[in-house]
């Protein structure tokens, strides 16, 4: 297992567009040994988890600090009241802009142009690696190949860490520091390479077939957003109907109720009226009894 750590830190550094090439090679060297097989299988990363790779590896010291200070903040923000919370909050959000801010120029200086959705996958990524531990230890891994999104309401799953990870077993692996190469002079009698057009085209081809992963990827998102949202849009009505029919009910009743309380009112009048008669008459029928009684 060491072998392959080794192995897939020294491929996870590499610049996206020759991470297949150089695993595919790597695994070819070692055809016929257990690692083989592993190597192959070392997924590439999106283009959001190779740049938080990236700063992992170039500013070492800065994703540390980050991951201390997302430590420190957790175990404070359990005696903070709700207004403490929200300036927590705030504060969290600026240090992992700035951080993904830096991440990008990274990346510029790789090459890669970061659009503003992959610059939200990566701030995402480090927001989780600040508010969830285990989030925290797959990116100091440097060995991601999916990014990472948590609450911090409840800890990430083991088995979706894992997932995220190129080799399930990196967590608790440090990516091994790598500064950016330092171009030397300019060289007066470059030999012309033969295969550079088709080396071009291959390294074209690998950048468009990012592209399109991460459109299909994009595309698979919006649609899981667009079917949710007719779901409930579907069951908002349904609600609504059943909102309606109830006000409907509601004012069947109401009416109802109000010639009940008017039947009622004249019942009442006419029990008083009878009970009136019946005063009288219990009245008379005593006065006749007691005339009677007195002629013995």
């Amino acid at each position: 297992m060491a072998d392959l750590l080794e192995i897939a830190d020294e491929l996870y550094a590499l610049p996206l567009a020759e991470f297949t090439p150089a695993r595919d090679a790597r695994a070819k060297e070692l055809k016929g040994t257990p690692l083989a097989a592993r190597v192959k299988a070392l997924r590439k990363p999106s283009t959001a988890a190779w740049v938080v790779n990236l700063l992992v590896r170039r500013e070492a010291a800065q994703v540390d600090q980050v991951l201390n200070v997302g430590a420190a903040l957790r175990e404070a923000q359990q005696a903070m009241s709700a207004g403490e919370l929200r300036a927590l909050t705030k504060q969290r959000r600026q240090v992992t802009a700035a951080v993904t801010t830096q991440a990008r120029r990274l990346a510029a200086d790789e090459g890669l142009r970061v659009t503003e959705a992959v610059a939200e996958q990566v701030e995402a990524t480090l927001t989780a690696a600040m508010v969830d531990e285990g989030c925290g230890r797959a990116v100091r891994s440097g060995l991601l190949v999916s990014v990472l999104s948590t609450t911090g309401v409840e800890e990430m799953d083991e088995a979706d860490l894992a997932a995220a990870l190129a080799v399930p077993e990196a967590l608790g692996f440090s990516a091994t520091p790598r500064e950016a190469p330092v171009p030397g002079p300019p060289d007066l009698h470059v030999v012309p390479d033969p295969d550079r057009a088709a080396k071009a085209r291959a390294a074209a081809e690998e950048r468009l077939a990012a592209a399109v992963e991460e459109h299909e990827a994009a595309q698979a998102t919006h649609d899981e957003a667009a079917e949710e949202i007719a779901r409930l849009e579907a069951q908002q009505l349904q609600v609504q109907a059943g909102i309606d029919e109830l006000r409907r009910k509601l004012a069947d009743l109401e009416d109802e109720a109000e010639g009940l309380e008017e039947e009622l009112a004249e019942a009442e009048e006419v029990r008083d009226g009878a009970a009136a008669e019946l005063r009288t008459a219990t009245a008379e029928r005593d006065a006749a009894q007691r005339a009677l009684d007195r002629l013995g």
